[in-house]
Formats: C-alpha cells, structure tokens, sequence
C-alpha cells in the first residue's frame, strides 16, 4: 500500500474508520446538533474573525477528502455498528527526521463509555505505524476534558506534559497536555495491546464477583 493511499476503511468489531461521505450528511448534522452542549466546549475555534461563505457539508467532505489524498490528514468518519458516531482525524502528517502525527476525536454522548474512541484511536495508530510508517504519534488534551483523558489513559499513552496556550478552544488560547506514542512501545500494535487491557480488567471483574 502507498503510503499516500486515500480511501482508508479500518475495523474491529463493531467498530469502523471510513471516509466522511456526502450521504452522511443528514446523520452527521443530527448528531452535532444533538451533541451540541456536548461537544462545544472542547471544539477548536479560529482566533481570526470569520471570512467569507461557511461551506456546504458536501464542499466540507470535498475538503476533507482533498486532504487526505494529499497525505496531509487522515479525517475518518467513527462508526459504532455501522451507523455514524463519530470523528477521528489524523492531522499534522509530518514526515524526513521526524514521522509523527497528531490524533483528534469525538464522539456522540448516546455511545459514550463503550470503547469505541479507545479502540478507534487504536486502529488509527496502527495504520499510521504500520501503512504510514510513521514513527510516533499524539494526542492533545485540555486538562479539564475529563473524558478524554480517560481515552489515552486507557490506552497508556505516555503524558509529555503541558503545552501553555497551545490550542484556540471557544474564543481563548487554552493550555493542553500532550499524551504520545511511538512505535517501539507497542512492537505487537496499539490495537493488541487494547485487547489485552480490556481481556484483563474483565478477568478482574469476573475474579471479584465468583
């Protein structure tokens, strides 16, 4: 595979990457409004004033997809039993000395709690490890997002600790942890290693309730 290949669909179990499609558009609309109050506080936002016309949902997928070909992102549509979740996007793709990428996410509320972005984020870091051949990856968290925190936590990306001002979230440079990965720590995948966290606290639970 070219590491420049775009689509890319990925998958375990019930849970699917895929490219953001112009049919999604009712599905994914219905989600952000429903997610609103959800979602808000952790979106980006641009510190410059607004130009222009804001782009149609197809003009946006036209976007997205243009990036990806251009192996500039990865913008996956997160699918939960085939219907549309969520995002994940690998962005930053910078390759010579150093191979890295940053990874963002999110997820409908109705399916939150369920895995579903642990093992997302899992299957983006395989593919940009393995396809991509990418060398470390990470993942940038303001520290209030709870949630959020518990993905990486879940996934034992290492904390690099905080970058001040680093992102603009609803109107303000906000500070971010830096959570990261690289290749070496995880010589069997991310994904397997996912595996075996969710194997061994089930024992755990079954252990404590016989």
């Amino acid at each position: 595979m070219s590491v420049r290949t775009w689509p890319v669909r990925l998958a375990d179990g019930d849970v699917g990457l895929r490219p953001l499609r112009r049919r999604d558009q009712a599905a994914w609309l219905d989600l952000r409004s429903r997610n609103a109050a959800w979602l808000e506080p952790w979106d980006a936002t641009s510190p410059l004033p607004p130009t222009g016309v804001t782009p149609t949902f197809w003009q946006y997928v036209r976007s997205l997809n243009a990036q990806a070909r251009s192996g500039q992102s990865l913008p996956f549509a997160v699918t939960y039993q085939g219907a549309l979740v969520g995002q994940l996007t690998v962005s930053s793709i910078t390759y010579g000395s150093l191979c890295s990428a940053s990874l963002g996410y999110w997820v409908s509320q109705h399916v939150a709690g369920r895995g579903i972005i642990p093992t997302a984020v899992a299957l983006a870091a395989d593919h940009c490890f393995g396809a991509l051949r990418l060398h470390r990856i990470e993942v940038n968290i303001r520290p209030e997002n709870e949630r959020s925190l518990r993905v990486v936590a879940k996934l034992g990306l290492r904390d690099e600790g905080v970058r001040e001002r680093y992102l603009h979230i609803q109107g303000h440079w906000a500070d971010h942890r830096t959570f990261a990965l690289t290749t070496e720590e995880v010589p069997h995948g991310l994904l397997a290693r996912w595996h075996a966290t969710v194997a061994a606290d089930a024992s755990t639970v079954r252990s404590h309730s016989a």
